[in-house]
This record gives structure tokens, sequence and C-alpha cells, in this order.
């Protein structure tokens, strides 16, 4: 008999001891599972599973091995629930579901088959897999604005002139190789297929499907879902505030396919162990001293999608000590507050020729983690929070560092217009078929929702936004 400890996060946990005559077959696997200080053995099942719960123990399936290979553990819920505690929590009440997977009214019933639509025929990345596939995002903002069926076709008929057909990957993906192929966009088709199949294996319940590979092992796909600029986030907040099972499958597809260097800023904490030079909860006061950082200066002759992996490869430690400066609060939930009135302020607010491409994006993956925290274990929530403010560093350098002027947001006259006519604009005004334009007026409007708007801060960025829009900017001399 011998003890097993359970390595989380940095944490180790002593676990019931493992009685050996429910133990088929033993082989060695690197992994979180530790005896002794070295790797724990993978444990087969055997003996029935009324036998293994009469010991007090639960199967844990281990995604990067066979889903027929389990870990004998305690339950394993109620072992991160004891390394993690309420203080990591950022609790919000979740935005309302739309379920279109059973809804019955035209417009919903037309938007559940056209996401079946996309997602049958045209891949998550396209245009030598730069752009991504925003289908998902043009639809859900413009249905939960109102658009009729008739709207939502012609939106798609539209979007899909610029999307590209699936095109086979060089091979298939298995459970035991899955981690294998991350960032690798040619594996796109493989990694989408790879998890439908996992849907049969879960009996097509979605959520668990996400649970186990976004949440799973040492290096958590949760920690890099603000890769490729945040689309991976942002598809899955939508799959969530959809209840849509194939734009969930396609948010694992596509974190697994943009996975990059990022994703060590949140899974290796020693980024965050070297003390800050200087603290503050405001994320406005870091970016203007971001501004005045004369160590960013004369970076790049323009913006544009390619600076952010430069500004990261050979500026990191100027980048690092303005993302540690970030205090999380006593009061997580006032600073996830304040942040969203900021990305909005960033975004729209933003002292630019026309509006920024790169920073719409700010503002959308901010409104798709206020959609996601209430579904996403407590012990990820500081760490999502952290992700978005390391691009928002990123991409603000990237991009610049354009001067940010919330007073013109503060003081700006909407003369009399509300969120009806913001409702109209996205629909029927001019600009009613650009994907980020719609969506950054459906992020305002959530955020107004939630956080109320009694100094009127969002619905004047709304208000402003469409008054001012002329298309994005932001892209320097590369494709938009």
């Amino acid at each position: 008999m011998s003890f097993l400890y359970l390595s989380v996060s940095g944490q180790t946990k002593a676990l019931t001891p493992i009685q050996s005559k429910h133990v088929a077959s033993v082989n060695e696997v690197p992994g979180e599972l530790i005896m002794h200080g070295i790797p724990v053995p993978v444990l087969s099942f055997a003996g029935s599973m009324k036998a293994w719960r009469a010991q007090g123990l639960q199967s844990c399936i281990a995604p990067t091995h066979s889903s027929r290979v389990l870990y004998a553990v305690p339950s394993i819920q109620d072992l991160f629930t004891s390394l993690s505690t309420d203080g990591d929590a950022i609790k919000i009440h979740s935005v309302e579901i739309h379920d279109v997977e059973t809804a019955k009214q035209k417009p919903a019933r037309a938007l559940k088959h056209l996401l079946k639509l996309n997602h049958v025929n045209y891949s998550i990345l396209y245009h030598n897999d730069r752009f991504h596939n925003h289908m998902p995002h043009l639809l859900s903002s413009a249905y939960l604005f109102g658009s009729d069926a008739t709207h939502l076709s012609r939106l798609y008929e539209m979007e899909e002139k610029v999307l590209e057909p699936w095109r086979d990957s060089p091979e298939e993906i298995a459970v035991d190789d899955w981690r294998e192929y991350l960032g690798k966009p040619e594996y796109q088709r493989a990694y989408l297929d790879f998890f439908e199949d996992e849907l049969v294996h879960h009996s097509y319940d979605w959520r668990k499907v996400v649970e186990m590979y976004l949440y799973s092992g040492g290096r958590p796909l949760i920690n890099n879902v603000v890769a490729g600029l945040g689309h991976p986030l942002i598809h899955l907040g939508y799959a969530y505030e959809m209840s849509s099972r194939d734009v969930a499958i396609e948010s694992l597809a596509m974190t697994a396919t943009c996975y990059n260097y990022l994703h060590k800023y949140i899974d290796d904490h020693s980024y965050l162990e070297t003390p800050p030079t200087y603290q503050t909860s405001s994320s406005l006061e870091i970016l203007h001293k971001i501004r005045t950082d004369k160590r960013f200066d004369n970076l790049f002759e323009e913006p544009g999608g390619d600076n952010l992996e430069i500004v990261f490869k050979d500026h990191e430690d100027a980048i690092l000590e303005h993302w540690r400066a970030w205090a999380i609060t006593p009061d997580p939930v006032k600073q996830l507050e304040v942040s969203q009135k900021d990305a909005a302020a960033i975004f729209v607010a933003a002292d630019t020729e026309k509006h920024d491409f790169f920073l719409v994006h700010l503002l959308t993956t901010s409104h798709a983690i206020r959609i996601l925290l209430p579904f996403v274990p407590s012990r990820f929530h500081v760490s999502l929070v952290r992700q978005w403010w390391l691009i928002v560093v990123g991409v603000y350098v990237a991009q610049l560092r354009p001067k940010i002027e919330p007073d013109a947001i503060r003081y700006y006259d909407v003369k009399g217009r509300n969120w009806d006519w913001i409702g109209g604009q996205a629909i029927n005004g001019k600009w009613a078929e650009e994907t980020h334009f719609i969506k950054a007026l459906r992020a305002l409007k959530e955020a107004a929702k939630t956080w109320g708007d009694s100094d009127e801060y969002y619905i004047k960025a709304a208000v402003k936004l469409v008054d001012d829009f002329k298309g994005f900017g932001g892209f320097g001399e590369q494709a938009a």
C-alpha cells in the first residue's frame, strides 16, 4: 500500500491509499500524478466500479492518454476545491443563455441551421491561416440585436464569400497524441474531428468535453485562449451564450490550432514572481505609463498584427513589467467592472484616424470573459483576467500606443438616442454587415446590462462609435 500525491498548480496534496488488488496493470507516464517525487503509474481499470467506489475512489479520465485508462484518485472535484479558495472567484451572475439547439422561434431555428452550415462547410482559419472564421460571432450578435431569419440568411450569404472550405489535415489526431499538434493550423480539421469524436464518447455533452480539454493537465488549454488575438476566447463565449455544441467544438479546435508562446506567461508562475516595479489597479493608469515609456519609442513604423509577436520576443522585460503592475484588488468583481469600462475607452476613445481593428478585440475579449466567468472553475478566474491584461499591454504597444481619452465618452451628447436606436443601427445601419462593429456594440450593451449604466457611459460609448465609425484601421500595410 502506498500514497499518491497530486500536484496542482505547484501545490501538492496527499491522497487516499490505493489498494493493489484494484490495479490490473501499471505503465509509467509523465503527468501531474507523482509518488514520492517520481511520476506515478497510470492505473488501468480493474474490477467493478462499485468495488472501486466502495474504497472511496473515483475515476478521472486523463485526456492525454487513452480514454480507457483511468487515474484511481479520490473525487477530483473535491480535491480541486480543497486546493483553491473562493478568494479566487469573480462571482457574477450569468448572462441570459439562448439555447438555439432547442428554441422554436423562427429566427432561433434559422440561427441554429446557419451555424451548422458554417460548421460543416467552412474552416475555422483561412487566408493562409491568418484570419479566423467569425460567422458565429456575426450571426449570434445580429440575432441578439433582434435580426429575423431573412436578415440572418443574408448575413450568412455575405460572410461566406470570404471563407474557405475545409481541407484535409496531414493525419488524424488521437487521444494519446492530441497535444503534439498544438499550434499547427494545418491540423485544424483533424482537431475538429477529434473533438467531435470525443463528443460521441461523452454522450454528446459538449460541456463535459470542453471541461475535460480546457482545464486538465499541467498546461491546460484555458491558459492560452487569448492566442490568435483572443478569437478562441471569443468563440467560446458565443458557444456558452448561444448554448451551441458546434460553436463549442470549433472553439476547442481553434484554441488548439492557435496555441502559441503566450501560454508560458500563465503556465509558468515564475513570470509573476518577480516583484513589480510599481503597482496600481487602474488599467488606464498603466497604459498611460506605457505611452510615456521611452523603451517603446520608435519600435515600429506602423501598427499591425505582426508587431505583437515581435513585442514579446524583443521587449519581453518591459512588457512584463507593466503586466505585473496591474494589482488584483480584494474586490475583483469591482475591478472587472472598471476594466470593462476601460476596455470600452481603449477602443472607442483611442486617438486614431480610424477605429483600430486590433484594439476592438480588447473590448470583445473582455466581453467574452464576462460571459464565461460563471461557467469557468473559480481557480482559473484570476488567471483568465490576467490573460486579458497580457494582450491589452501587448496589443497597445503593437498598435503604437495611441492616446486614450475617456472624457471623450464621458461628455458625449447622445441626443436622446438609446439602446433601441443602437439595435437599429446594428441591424439596419450603414455598417450592419461589419462583424466587429456589431460585436463591439453588443459588448457595450451587455456591459451596461451587467453593471448598470447610471452615468450613461456605455450608451454614450455606443452612440459615439456609431457616429464616428468610418471603417477599421490599424493594419499598416498588411492585408485586412
